[in-house]
């Protein structure tokens, strides 16, 4: 289908004498590559189709010094390739597509932050993820000297947006928080307890990963890869490493993608146990959240039974898996989850009797379907506000096109909505691991490789939803690495879902989202 969208957009561009280039990448994606002043043209084309997404923008330099190039990336609410434009960048300005994509511009501002791009008539200039320690000329990943920040101290403050009004106020709360949980900054805006505004200050986390990735091997990235959110470390070492796989061609034992779809679902599994758990917490009722948190201790252990790290780190790397894990021990554990998914199931229908907790959940925290598409959201939260898209389905790997599970959409948007998602999908992916331990394939783990030089993407569904990784590789070292988590889009989300409700709600409504700082700061 995506040829057809590309195809109807060179011949759009055409007509109105823009010229474009198109090739294919290693991973099957379409690149597009438009002059710099027809970026507006073809974004306004591409628009029109309600059934195309922005996922992505990001910068990369140029061939020719001091130049850089802006891919854009869209897809598909179908199976098929991303579409990934590119136009190149002159004196370091870009015309912004907010108004055309909303979702555009925290993408824009994190480039304007990381690159000192300019792009004319964004609305919102001030820094996203740098914040004012940093000098008000540097910018990480054209200017990485750590002497221009030694002794740099903030001599202004972020600027929130001011509201004026009788019986008007605000509330900070963050970047610390009273629980073990990484830095970020809410700033309420209240009339009595009733929220009106929400602004989020996250970048705490930022430790320039990007930058850190150029130069090195890409088995050096992957562990860098692993650090990017703790508890998604092996979905982001497999979409680095599928990254690296579709530029070398590589082909896997199916085994090693079998084994790999097991620990994908083990982390989406201990990930939705351990928000259910939070939600209950947040609401006052810990006896109902002590099953979940048992649950997901439980399949943490087996973690690190399968691959020595509670968190799945060290397991996945380029070319498979860096350990095997024996049949024995799989069976073992395909026999525990029969009693497993029955405790869940137990423990899900106490929620449900519950009816003071259903009524705290329901109506909480709507996200309205119609957010989806202009905020680019996914994941738990988009398809508990109506989207039926999941990337397992959408850009299929590994030996999920041989898997039989359910995608759970529900649509009223709402804490209940997000908790009754992350119920079934947990279920869901009991169901995968089990079907795929039945049918695990005798085998070697790991295929050697040359890594090579190309550059391809790669999109897996995190627990959270959308994962992408970008790699451009040269004679097996990293040139330029560029990682989408599913918590950068879906952040902004929660800024519309407290609005008119209370703030002793807010709590639960963040849990049922439960983003990665870290994720989003990079």
């Amino acid at each position: 289908m995506m040829d057809i969208v590309t195809t109807g957009l060179m011949t759009h561009l055409e007509s109105r004498q823009i010229g474009s280039r198109f090739s294919r990448g290693e991973g099957g994606e379409y690149y597009l590559r438009v002059p710099g002043d027809g970026i507006i043209e073809a974004a306004g084309w591409l628009a029109n189709r309600e059934d195309l997404a922005l996922i992505g923008i990001w910068a990369v330099p140029g061939h020719e010094k001091d130049c850089l190039e802006l891919y854009y990336a869209f897809e598909l609410k179908q199976p098929s390739p991303a579409l990934v434009m590119i136009a190149e960048v002159k004196n370091n300005q870009a015309p912004s597509i907010y108004k055309i994509f909303p979702a555009a511009i925290n993408f824009e501002r994190r480039a304007r932050d990381w690159y000192g791009l300019d792009f004319t008539s964004l609305p919102d200039t001030r820094r996203l993820l740098l914040h004012e320690a940093y000098p008000a000329d540097f910018h990480p990943m054209v200017d990485s000297d750590p002497e221009t920040l030694s002794s740099n101290l903030a001599t202004t403050e972020y600027s929130f947006k001011k509201f004026e009004g009788e019986g008007l106020y605000q509330v900070p709360v963050g970047p610390v928080h009273a629980g073990i949980i990484e830095p970020g900054h809410f700033r309420f805006s209240v009339i009595g307890e009733t929220i009106f505004n929400l602004e989020l200050r996250l970048g705490y986390k930022h430790r320039g990963l990007n930058k850190l990735a150029e130069g090195k091997t890409v088995a050096e990235v992957n562990k860098l890869s692993e650090s990017i959110s703790g508890d998604e470390s092996a979905v982001n070492a497999c979409s680095f490493s599928l990254a690296v796989e579709k530029i070398a061609g590589a082909e896997l034992p199916k085994r090693a993608w079998e084994l790999r779809t097991i620990l994908l679902e083990m982390e989406r599994l201990y990930s939705h146990l351990g928000d259910l758990a939070g939600m209950l917490v947040d609401v006052g009722y810990p006896i109902g959240a002590s099953p979940f948190f048992i649950l997901r201790e439980e399949i943490m252990r087996w973690n690190a039974t399968f691959t020595g790290s509670r968190f799945l780190k060290g397991a996945i790397i380029p070319g498979g898996l860096s350990r095997d894990i024996e049949d024995g021990m799989l069976q073992k554990f395909k026999f525990f989850l029969v009693t497993f998914s029955r405790r869940m199931r137990k423990a899900l229908s106490d929620v449900d009797e519950s009816a003071w907790v259903i009524d705290r959940f329901e109506t909480t925290g709507i996200v309205s379907p119609e957010l989806v598409a202009p905020l680019s959201l996914s994941g738990p939260v988009a398809r508990a506000s109506g989207y039926d898209g999941d990337t397992r389905q959408l850009h299929t790997y590994g030996v999920y096109t041989g898997l039989k599970y359910t995608i759970p959409v529900k649509t009223s948007g709402d804490v209940l909505a997000r908790f009754r998602v992350k119920a079934e999908e947990a279920a869901s992916s009991i169901d995968i691991i089990s079907e795929t331990i039945a049918r695990c394939s005798p085998g070697p783990v790991f295929s050697g490789f040359d890594p090579g030089s190309g550059q391809a993407i790669a999109m897996l569904e995190a627990p959270r939803g959308r994962n992408i990784h970008w790699l451009r590789v040269k004679n097996g070292t990293v040139e330029h690495w560029e990682v989408i988590t599913a918590s950068f889009c879906n952040w902004p989300a929660i800024e519309h879902a407290v609005i008119n409700n209370i703030l002793p709600d807010f709590p639960v409504i963040n849990k049922s989202f439960n983003l990665s700082y870290a994720g989003n700061d990079l």
